[in-house]
């Protein structure tokens, strides 16, 4: 995984048009891992874990966690200045970026000639962009088999649906700012004609089942368009889903690139951080405090040395944050402004919706200064209320200390964000670090 930084960018959105939803970015996930010698096991089974080992498992199809155990010469160096169990070092990250969900019995008729989609929103999004862009579905279907209820991920590809503005001949005040109505103006258009029930058709046929076999499924609609990189001299890069899916890719980078430490490196995606994260595959849920307990078990810890090794752990939480604007400067805090392409981003706010502290923040100051990467930090303008992340989330479920980071982009939650082309390859250099 060792590449020059125009390489990262081309593979992160190569990794990013293949993963429409979390489902298909789980699935890309387990492959990588899988490519480079992880072993998938299953949360309703009992754990053999080895030194030297590298496993992942997976919850719900959207979250994923991969962790690598140290060899018995790591494991064992006995030093007095080191704790009885070492403990994790976390990277978690989030799959789930802003979409409309299609809902059941979706297709309704427009006066005989049309067929649009029901849908509702998922997450804040900037509901102006995902106007006028080729959309396609993406998620999974769920089908009965002999052992119970399996799942099948299904992506159409290609375009299939467009949210059609109104033109400005028939809403003269558009231009002077205007509240988009999620069942108005944001319903995609998918055919001519009358409801017949063709769409799921479409999603039986990609998925190589009859539509009669979907008993359930979770279908979302994505920007069809590619991701691209731009600029005077390539420095940028746009595409759907960087938040977060930048960050999922330089984490699973630097989790397969890291040499063995001392510590269990553990990678996580998490589901549904868009929406508060209270979901069974969320941060707020038990999934990295079960895996991180299960590690534990299966190396034969009692419960104190369990505590002994969250004691001596650190997570890295990860999710972008916005960018100096070269329109509206003013909405940046005045003296800490973070640029395109200008390395590791570390977020702080006294409210505590970023878990940074001053530990914390002297210990990411200090991974970047080994791993050769710019550290620049992000306070929102302080009468300007921001975003809240995975982080506080996950450390209110396993009390680890925690930092939050991620990397600079603009437009965030916009259908097609944008950001530096080469931090992508600073934040796989600050996580190979980390893993270290």
């Amino acid at each position: 995984m060792r590449k020059k930084n125009g390489n990262y960018a081309k593979e992160m959105l190569k990794f990013i048009d293949a993963s429409p939803t979390a489902y298909q970015a789980a699935e890309n996930l387990a492959e990588i891992l899988k490519a480079a010698g992880a072993t998938e096991l299953s949360e309703k089974q009992k754990w053999t874990l080895d030194p030297g080992r590298t496993y992942l498992v997976r919850r719900n199809d959207s979250a994923l966690i991969a962790f690598r155990i140290p060899g018995e010469s790591n494991c064992s160096m006995p030093c007095p200045e080191r704790p009885e169990r070492e403990g994790f070092r976390v990277f978690a990250c989030h799959g789930d970026s802003p979409s409309f969900k299609i809902k059941e019995n979706p297709e309704q008729g427009v006066r005989g000639s049309y067929v649009t989609l029901n849908t509702e929103a998922y997450g804040g999004m900037i509901r102006s962009t995902w106007l006028d862009r080729p959309l396609s579905v993406a998620g999974r279907v769920l089908v009965k088999k002999e052992d119970g209820v399996a799942s099948l991920l299904v992506d159409l590809k290609q375009p299939m649906l467009l949210i059609p503005n109104l033109a400005i001949h028939m809403d003269r005040s558009v231009n002077d700012g205007k509240a988009f109505a999620l069942n108005v103006d944001m319903v995609p258009l998918y055919a001519s004609g009358q409801p017949c029930g063709s769409f799921l058709e479409e999603v039986a046929n990609a998925a190589g089942i009859q539509k009669e076999e979907i008993l359930g499924h979770d279908l979302y609609l994505y920007n069809a368009e590619k991701g691209v990189i731009w600029g005077r001299n390539g420095e940028f890069l746009s595409s759907s889903r960087l938040d977060d899916l930048e960050c999922v890719f330089a984490g699973v980078s630097g989790f397969t690139a890291a040499e063995e430490g001392r510590r269990i490196a553990v990678f996580a995606m998490l589901d549904n951080e868009e929406v508060g994260s209270g979901t069974r595959q969320g941060a707020a849920s038990t999934f990295l405090k079960d895996t991180l307990q299960r590690i534990s078990m299966g190396l034969g810890d009692t419960n104190e040395e369990y505590l002994i090794r969250i004691a001596d752990s650190f997570l890295l939480s990860a999710d972008n944050g916005h960018a100096l604007h070269p329109n509206h400067p003013e909405k940046n805090d005045p003296t800490n402004t973070p640029v395109l392409n200008g390395g590791l981003l570390l977020k702080f706010s006294a409210n505590q919706k970023y878990t940074t502290d001053g530990f914390s923040a002297a210990f990411v100051k200090d991974l970047c200064s080994r791993a050769g990467v710019p550290c620049q930090f992000f306070f929102n303008r302080s009468d300007i209320p921001g975003g809240s992340t995975l982080g506080n989330i996950s450390v209110s479920q396993v009390a680890i200390p925690s930092a939050d980071i991620g990397l600079a982009e603009l437009a965030m939650h916009s259908a097609y964000e944008t950001a530096g082309a080469e931090d992508v390859a600073a934040l796989v250099k600050v996580a190979k670090e980390f893993f270290e």
